[in-house]
């Protein structure tokens, strides 16, 4: 699925279609942010998380690494990898510890293996004045996810 994003607003409209094409129970799924720096995923992130309750400050996890929220429908975690070095350093992170809840990963290009086990890939990448947005399944519970957000836009 391929969408242009002609601003922050059309940014987080994808961030309430994502939520509406959500299970009630998110625990173990994997979303991957890719792109560029200030492509937009920290600024999808954070519009997930507050359409999904939250109220207050989403802070970029650059510095803490993972950032959790509990949450009516379970816990998030907003992990940026961006400081990552190594896939190994994800055990240090405590990655085996959050599959009790959503994961939003950024810069998962530094642990290349992560997409072997996430469900859904959205790449953000400039085009013209705004952002293409890439969304593709890579599990049958992200090509579930993609369903359902062709099928009840918001």
């Amino acid at each position: 699925m391929k969408l242009f994003l002609e601003d922050e607003a059309a940014t987080q409209a994808l961030a309430r279609r994502l939520k509406a094409a959500l299970p009630p129970d998110c625990r173990g799924l994997t979303i991957l942010l890719e792109g560029e720096l200030g492509a937009g995923k920290s600024t999808l992130a954070r519009a997930l998380i507050q359409a999904l309750g939250h109220t207050g400050p989403v802070p970029s996890p650059t510095y803490t690494l993972v950032e959790p929220y509990s949450l009516p429908r379970g816990s998030i975690y907003h992990i940026d990898l961006y400081r990552v070095s190594s896939e190994e350093e994800l055990e240090f992170l405590g990655w085996g510890e959050l599959d009790d809840g959503l994961r939003l990963v950024e810069w998962p290009d530094r642990a290349p293996g992560l997409g072997e086990s996430a469900d859904l890939r959205i790449a953000l990448a400039y085009e013209r004045d705004g952002r293409q947005a890439e969304l593709v399944g890579l599990s049958p519970k992200g090509q579930e996810l993609l369903e359902e957000m062709a099928v009840s836009p918001v």
